[in-house]
């Protein structure tokens, strides 16, 4: 299978970089710090979904603007700590491509997901965070603005997730998907393609675009 675009927009944590450890630590600590009961906390969905949805899911609107610069304080404190890495064939796969022709388009804040990209060494040209929409995925604002900032018609884009959230706004977007098993199974996501991660893929860049195919 081949698939071609213009531009290629890329989810962070769980599809460039597993932060995994990272999260589980400091949700965890953060819930502990609040009083949110096991049961109550292990009923929300954490993963690719913008803290402050999580934060109005489990606790009041009044303390919602504090237990965010919270989780974010701890998230950020702990990217030293090791629990944020380089998923397979990341490095490779992103090497191969221009500049200006990709994006990261994360839930995590700005400041978040700067310091887990410059923890690994990837330094996107172009990055679309939660501080840059008013509505994060499922919702498509956060992939049409990437295409918007590299200049590429929607329907000319692949959005690269592992969240079923993610890939919910790329297809809302009218973009093609990718979905990479990375943090759930193939039988939980619904993507034109489905692979392991980046590693699986190829890339080919021309003057015409970027060509995608499946390793054999």
């Amino acid at each position: 299978m081949k698939i071609r675009a213009q531009a290629l927009l890329f989810d962070n944590d769980g599809t460039l970089v597993s932060s995994l450890e990272s999260v589980d630590r400091c949700w965890t600590r953060w819930a502990g710090e609040y009083g949110i009961t096991a049961e109550a906390f292990a009923r929300i969905e954490l993963h690719g979904r913008p803290a402050v949805e999580i934060a109005a899911d489990l606790l009041p609107a009044d303390v919602v603007p504090e237990a965010l610069a919270r989780i974010e304080e701890l998230e950020v404190e702990d990217v030293p700590n090791g629990g944020v890495h380089l998923l397979p064939g990341t490095r490779d796969f992103l090497g191969a491509l221009p500049a200006d022709r990709w994006a990261v388009v994360t839930s995590a804040t700005r400041r978040l997901a700067e310091a887990r990209l410059e923890a690994v060494g990837v330094l996107p040209k172009t990055l679309i965070a939660a501080d840059d929409v008013t509505r994060g995925k499922p919702d498509p604002e956060p992939y049409l603005l990437a295409a918007r900032e590299l200049g590429v018609d929607p329907a000319h884009c692949v959005v690269f997730e592992d969240a079923p959230a993610g890939l919910r706004a790329g297809r809302a977007a009218g973009m093609t998907t990718v979905a990479l098993t990375t943090t759930h199974a193939s039988h939980e996501v619904d993507a034109d393609l489905v692979v392991e991660n980046l590693s699986a893929l190829s890339v080919l860049v021309s003057r015409e675009g970027v060509e995608i195919s499946v390793r054999g």
